[in-house]
């Protein structure tokens, strides 16, 4: 009977700990977001370029909450830029050239305001860009180049989210991979 008493308790205080509902209940969070001007846009030198496009950067990350102001977690982003020589070079016959990159990032975040439906905060994240290139001739032929690994970074000075304690909207202002402004929805759970 005791047994069967402590049983009963301990399913009851389970019960009761997982029906909460609170923001401070979420511990995980992932999230997706495009960014404007990535740090591969930024410091590439363009010199030799014209009709350029740059895809910006698509990314997805995840967090762990270790503490009510401190999250740890990874980010990965993806970027493409396009273009055509300014003059054809006749000796190789390049005539446009297309760069994809796939960047991954160990980061940080520090939540300075977290409510329920609201918080502020600033990230950090540093990290590894591989960068795949591939030259189009002008006979149809391409080129691929071998894969160049760069030092990479993310500083977000200012985060701002809003939403329900589990699902949230957010726009940052920073400057890396993520870009210079970047907005995006995430979930905690």
């Amino acid at each position: 009977m005791k047994t069967f008493l402590m049983t009963v308790a301990a399913l009851m205080m389970a019960a009761n700990v997982s029906a909460q509902t609170g923001y401070d209940d979420t511990k995980h969070e992932v999230s997706i977001r495009y960014g404007l001007l990535p740090s591969t846009k930024i410091f590439r030198n363009n010199v030799d370029y014209e009709n350029e496009t740059y895809l910006g950067s698509f990314s997805a990350e995840y967090f762990y909450h270790a503490k009510e102001w401190l999250s740890i977690g990874c980010v990965f982003a993806y970027g493409k830029w396009k273009a055509d020589y300014i003059k054809y070079d006749y000796n190789t016959g390049e005539d446009k050239k297309e760069t994809n990159y796939y960047t991954f990032m160990p980061a940080v975040k520090f939540d300075y305001i977290r409510k329920k439906n609201f918080g502020m905060y600033s990230k950090a994240a540093l990290g590894m860009s591989i960068s795949s290139t591939t030259d189009t001739r002008t006979n149809g032929s391409t080129y691929k180049f071998s894969a160049e690994y760069k030092l990479n970074f993310q500083a977000t000075f200012i985060g701002i989210e809003a939403g329900s304690p589990y699902f949230r909207g957010f726009a940052e202002l920073g400057i890396g991979e993520q870009g210079i402004a970047s907005i995006g929805v995430r979930y905690k759970f």
